[in-house]
């Protein structure tokens, strides 16, 4: 498939033309490599089919030029191919024995100097051969990548191309650009016959558009080929490189695929590129393999310094390399295609490649360039003779640190520590370093290299110190030998009130770890609620280290309910109103604040604070990230405010599933709560048959997991099995001490329970405790609900007045949802009319804003006049519109995708964004909707 050749071929079909009436020609094909000389080359002979023209061809390769007269038997095989051994015989008798060793197999002659030759007879004699041949039809002689033809055909063609009058013949060679050696004056003498120079031009986006047609069988994505067009240049041979690296990875011609094309790296031009380059001279190597070294930094003074060139050298050797085409231009001294950099690289040694990035990180820091420059030279060496390397490396580190990159620092502080010269002390701290930049991406590195760096520090306070940069677990149990290492170093240090600064600030924070280690065991809960009561009701807060055990403290007293809710709001409030918002903060027990306020019904002002600590957060570890958005899946999901939780705690989730001793645990909680707020038994087996139960024996996710059994239980019937499975939970949660009514509210859920199955008694008891433990606990959102729950039991007015509390008290409290519940609850026991009917339409107000569907069908349900069966506004972008159109058509999301030409990622996520917007719970419910959108 030859492409925008068009002018090319005019060309020489008018040379042929010229020597059909006695002109002959030659002609010059140059370019740099892949602009597609050769495929050029071999679509002429098609010019010749249609006139009586004989084409005489001949290819030279490297591995060839030893082969003496190589190129001179091609052209005259072909010339003699098919022609009576008469004929044959006549021909090479023209000049008997000179003529006919340039044919045979015995050793050619060779010069003075022992180099194969041609005698001037021989050259007639080959001459005079053509001459009848070209008087019964022209000749068209093709010689394909010139620089390689062996030096005796050379001198022939030459001396052919000076004495073309007469013959009735074109000659068209091949040149790559980079090899008109100055040196060789045969070379020069057959670029200087050139009539003309033929220079084929990179491919055009149209033409890039039919080839990706044709390596696909299907047109390209607009975007795709724009992305295929742009990191090809145009040059045939990389843009057939990259679309074949494309198929085989199964890559198709889509907007989404276009990046994948612009970053392939294909193998096999790669090796065409490291053999263009290893039959380069030595400078020209020596200054590719510079500008690869230095990437971004390469100017030409460095360049010329690492490949070791003076400026004149310097400026032939780029000139060469732009001839080549390997370079953008000699301006830009960036390499044409990421392949290009592959090539170089995998054309040096390895030593190679390490004397030159160190000789370019001692040039870099000499120069004073930032540390991450020289350090990027660094890690490409194993090991280096320089002073400052470790400097430089820490300090790069500590960049990359403050940049949210703590994956790139933990690099530069692994590079470090090669150096043999650290020990004692100073092997510690890189230690103590790689560790804080591991503890957010690979939390056993992290306690690996602490444990190490432990013995090496000399005082306890270092040792404690260091113990504390391992992250603590904020839900669930952390791995025994994290416990034992802080008891160990707890132990050495002391106890806070017999140390005074630095060191009794590092003996608070280490209570803080402990305390909360054992916060499973009700001894523990029981005496940090004493200790946060030792404090006075007005604890000083003063440094960072007291906010951190008060966090501790306070989250004991939240999990028994031994303080009451607004007393655990304030002091939290008041911790984070001297806490400012920093990322580090994921690495501290400080986010144990943000499950009292949401525990005590007090989110209204979080909201504020998460967003600065998000704005302070750099990307660094999944693990941060996956912390960060289940702090605000709790704090949506105690608004109510299910659906935007649920996309947070997804998310969450998913980030998780690497990390799972850091986050698993409490990301699978916060999905639990949502995936109970919205009774969705797909997100319940989801969880169900997700990790939580193989890897973790926290109480935590048991009691999630028991939580969502008796869900999937109560969902399908099953009540008297879902009963038991939440008394078992219940019971082990009390016998634990965990007992805050907002936290682990199984006893509402209890109380519907004995009701399904007949026993009302034990119903009625369940809801009288849990009234009376939401009164002493106080928080609005558990009073309101254990006040719905009971009047749930209760009939006539005393369930309306019940009601109308529950309502009025959940009317202060944050959560949405859980008024929608009343008042929906209200709204039924209400005669039906005007205030049954109001009631109702704020509830499916609340509900939908909320993003909870079923609740919206109850209350359709529950309102005989449909009034509330409409949901409020929600306005569909163009996009999600069609989507949810194509899946009323019933196309399945593959196959709006394909319809799309998206990924089904993207379908998914249109989908859940409408299903939000319009309050539903699925496909089905959005199909119901869609006859309405329409109308």
């Amino acid at each position: 498939m030859l492409l925008e050749r068009e002018t090319e071929l005019a060309q020489v079909a008018e040379a042929l033309r010229a020597a059909a009436e006695g002109s002959s020609s030659v002609l010059l094909l140059t370019g740099p490599l892949g602009v597609g000389r050769t495929a050029l080359l071999h679509q002429l002979p098609t010019l010749a089919e249609s006139e009586k023209i004989r084409v005489l061809r001949a290819n030279a390769a490297p591995m060839e030029q030893d082969f003496a007269f190589g190129v001179v038997r091609q052209l005259f095989d072909s010339l003699l191919t098919g022609a009576p051994e008469e004929a044959r015989g006549r021909r090479l008798e023209a000049d008997d024995d000179v003529c006919r060793a340039v044919f045979c197999d015995d050793a050619p002659l060779l010069d003075e100097s022992g180099t194969p030759t041609i005698p001037e007879q021989a050259l007639y004699g080959l001459r005079s051969m053509l001459a009848p041949v070209s008087a019964e039809s022209p000749l068209l002689i093709l010689v394909d990548d010139l620089q390689w033809v062996d030096t005796p055909s050379l001198r022939w063609l030459a001396f052919l191309v000076k004495r073309l009058h007469g013959l009735r013949a074109v000659v068209v060679c091949t040149l790559r650009d980079g090899y008109r050696r100055p040196g060789d004056p045969l070379l020069r003498e057959m670029v200087d016959a050139a009539r003309r120079e033929l220079r084929p031009a990179p491919l055009s986006l149209g033409a890039t558009k039919e080839v990706i047609h044709e390596q696909f069988g299907v047109p390209g994505d607009e975007e795709f080929a724009r992305a295929c067009h742009e990191t090809s240049v145009g040059n045939p041979l990389f843009l057939k490189s990259v679309l074949a690296g494309l198929a085989m990875s199964g890559h198709r011609p889509i907007a989404e695929h276009a990046e994948a094309a612009r970053s392939l790296r294909p193998a096999q031009l790669r090796e065409r590129l490291a053999s263009s380059l290893r039959a380069q001279p030595r400078p020209v190597r020596d200054l590719a393999a510079a500008i690869a070294v230095l990437g971004d930094q390469a100017e030409p003074d460095l360049l010329g310094r690492l490949a070791g060139l003076d400026p004149i050298g310097f400026q032939a050797a780029l000139r060469h390399l732009h001839q080549l085409g390997l370079l953008a231009s000699e301006q830009e001294l960036r390499f044409l295609h990421r392949a290009v950099q592959d090539a170089i690289e995998s054309s040096m040694t390895v030593a190679e490649r390490e004397r030159l990035h160190d000789a370019a990180a001692g040039l870099l820091y000499h120069i004073g360039r930032p540390a991450e420059l020289v350090a990027a030279q660094l890690l490409a060496v194993t090991g280096s003779d320089h002073p400052w390397a470790v400097e430089v490396l820490r300090a790069a580190a500590d960049t990359a640190l403050r940049r949210g990159a703590p994956r790139t620092a933990a690099r530069y502080l692994r590079r470090a520590l090669l150096d043999g010269s650290l020990s004692g002390e100073g092997r510690a701290r890189l230690l103590i370093d790689l560790a804080t930049a591991e503890r957010g991406f690979d939390p056993a590195a992290c306690e690996r290299h602490i444990s190490q760096a432990i013995p090496l520090l000399t005082t306890a306070r270092l040792r404690a110190a260091a113990a504390l940069r391992i992250s603590p677990t904020i839900v669930g149990l952390g791995p025994p030998s994290v416990g034992d290492l802080l008891h160990q170093v707890a132990e050495d240090l002391g106890p806070a009130d017999s140390l005074e600064g630095a060191a009794r600030d590092v003996a608070l924070r280490l209570e803080a770890r402990l305390r909360h280690a054992g916060h499973e065991d009700p001894a523990e809960l029981a005496a940090a609620v004493e200790r946060l009561s030792a404090l006075g009701e007005e604890p000083a807060l003063i440094t960072s280290a007291e906010r951190e055990l008060t966090s501790v403290l306070l989250n004991a007293a939240v999990l028994t309910a031994r303080w009451p809710a607004d007393g655990v709001s304030r002091l939290a409030n008041r911790i984070l109103e001297r806490e400012p918002a920093t990322s580090g903060q994921v690495h501290t027990p400080l986010p144990l604040v943000v499950i009292g306020l949401v525990a005590a019904d007090s989110v209204r002002g979080i909201s504020s604070w998460l967003a600065m600590e998000q704005q302070t957060r750099r990307q660094g570890g999944t693990a941060v990230d996956a912390l960060v958005n289940v702090q605000q899946a709790m704090v949506l999901s105690a608004r109510g405010r299910v659906a935007q939780a649920r996309e947070y705690a997804e998310r969450a989730v998913r980030l998780a599933e690497v990390h799972w001793q850091e986050a698993g645990v409490v990301s699978t909680v916060a999905l639990t709560r949502v995936a109970l707020d919205l009774q969705d038994s797909v997100l319940i087996e989801r969880i169900l048959d997700g990790p939580g139960r193989r890897r973790s024996s926290s109480l935590a996710m048991t009691s999630a997991l028991q939580f969502v059994k008796a869900a999937q239980d109560a969902e399908n019937g099953r009540w008297t099995s879902a009963l038991e499975t939440l008394l078992a939970c219940g019971r082990q949660l009390e016998a634990t001490g965990w007992r805050n009514p907002v936290l682990f509210s199984w006893r509402p859920w209890a109380t519907d329970l004995h009701r399904r199955v007949g026993d009302p008694c034990a119903a009625a008891a369940l809801a009288e405790e849990e009234l009376l433990r939401a009164k002493e606990w106080g928080a609005p959102v558990a009073l309101g609900r254990a006040l719905r729950v009971k009047a749930r039991l209760m009939e006539g007015d005393p369930a309306v007045r019940l009601l109308r509390e529950s309502v009025d008290v959940l009317r202060a409290s944050a959560n949405e949802l859980e008024l929608a519940r009343a008042l929906v609850q209200l709204g039924q026991r209400l005669r039906p009319g005007g205030e049954a009917a109001s009631v109702l339409r704020e509830a499916a107000a609340l509900a939908s804003a909320c993003g909870a569907p079923r609740l919206v069908e109850r209350i359709r349900a529950a309102d005989g006049s449909g009034a509330s069966a409409a949901a409020p506004e929600a306005a569909l972008t163009r996009t999600e519109r069609t989507v949810a159109s194509l899946v009323g058509r019933g196309l399945t999301n593959q196959e709006v995708a394909a319809e799309l030409g998206v990924s089904s990622r993207a379908i998914e996520k249109h989908l859940t964004s409408s299903y939000r917007k319009l309050g539903v719970s699925g496909r089905r419910e959005l199909i119901e909707l869609l006859p309405r959108m329409d109308s």
